[in-house]
């Protein structure tokens, strides 16, 4: 089966005063047609980079500088910003952080969604009602008929969120890219976001990219897990197998850092020191200077992902046997 998308030695530098920093650094991925990916990481990994690149949104100075990103069995990542219109927000939709910063607030719902509608199908004013009022109903607005005529202020975050998840589907995409879609929602709100984004992609049988920090999220969504670090995947694999018994040490360290991972009135577990800034890398591995397992090969070589048991891969040296 040909995948949805493939992510082949994706490269993305940011031109600065001080110099060139590279946020992506050779990042390969593939998602197939249905699939649910989970991007974890820190803040800084690049994780919201990798999202922004591949819909090339990605803001100057910052750009693509090598790799590819091939979506049916095209290379994307070459699209003029013209063509990239005609995929952007048709074929591959994104629901960004806060709901109000993607939502105008001078402009109804309705008006939104059928431009959403009308900007990608020659449809009439009438069918694209139709489709907006489907949408709604498909996210469980309730009196979505009435909800075309409010403004976005009228609603509740968890609502506007399922409003923005709503225009997402609206030209039925075959992928959708969620960046930390329930960040500004409390708690049970949240729970509520991940079961209808779980429940869309079944039944409308679309990929997805959820971008988050939180483990806890991706383990019960997700199929397939993508641990960002300093800009390198260094380990993927599937959920279960990332969760259960993760390979390399900087997973490790993000599962024990779950305060689930600690019970009662320990303290929690965290991994020493930070994450390296993007203008002064160190040498060899990224996580080596955080790493308490690190040996003298982690200082001076860059590890490449290399298949472990269960289907995944790990970059990491001391997994490998030092080789």
């Amino acid at each position: 089966m040909e995948p949805l998308i493939q992510i082949k030695n994706l490269r993305v530098d940011f031109a600065l005063r001080s110099g060139t920093v590279r946020a992506l650094r050779d990042v390969t991925l593939t998602i197939n047609k249905g699939e649910r990916l989970g991007i974890v990481g820190e803040s800084g990994a690049g994780k919201s980079v990798l999202g922004f690149s591949i819909i090339n949104l990605i803001s100057k100075p910052g750009r693509i500088t090598g790799g590819q990103i091939i979506f049916k069995g095209e290379d994307i990542a070459k699209y003029s910003l013209e063509k990239m219109r005609t995929i952007r927000g048709d074929r591959i939709s994104m629901i960004f952080q806060d709901p109000m910063m993607t939502l105008n607030p001078v402009l109804t719902i309705g008006t939104q969604m059928k431009e959403t509608i009308h900007a990608h199908r020659n449809v009439s004013n009438r069918e694209a009602e139709a489709i907006c009022l489907e949408k709604l109903r498909k996210v469980y607005i309730p009196s979505p008929e009435r909800r075309l005529t409010q403004y976005p202020h009228e609603f509740s975050g968890g609502m506007r969120q399922r409003i923005v998840i709503a225009i997402s589907l609206l030209t039925s995409p075959s992928l959708i890219i969620a960046d930390e879609p329930t960040t500004a929602l409390d708690v049970t709100i949240q729970a509520e976001i991940m079961d209808l984004l779980l429940e869309l992609c079944e039944t409308e049988n679309m990929g997805l990219i959820l971008i988050t920090h939180d483990l806890a999220v991706v383990s019960e969504v997700t199929q397939r897990i993508a641990v960002l670090y300093a800009g390198k995947v260094v380990e993927i694999g599937p959920t279960r197998q990332i969760i259960d018994t993760p390979q390399h040490p900087y997973t490790q360290g993000l599962i024990k850092a779950l305060p689930q991972m600690a019970g009662g009135k320990r303290r929690l577990n965290q991994i020493p020191g930070m994450m390296p800034s993007l203008r002064d890398m160190p040498s060899g591995c990224p996580f080596q200077p955080r790493c308490t397992e690190r040996i003298d090969k982690c200082i001076h070589e860059i590890p490449l992902l290399t298949p472990v048991e269960g289907g995944g891969q790990v970059a990491c040296f001391v997994r490998q046997g030092g080789m």
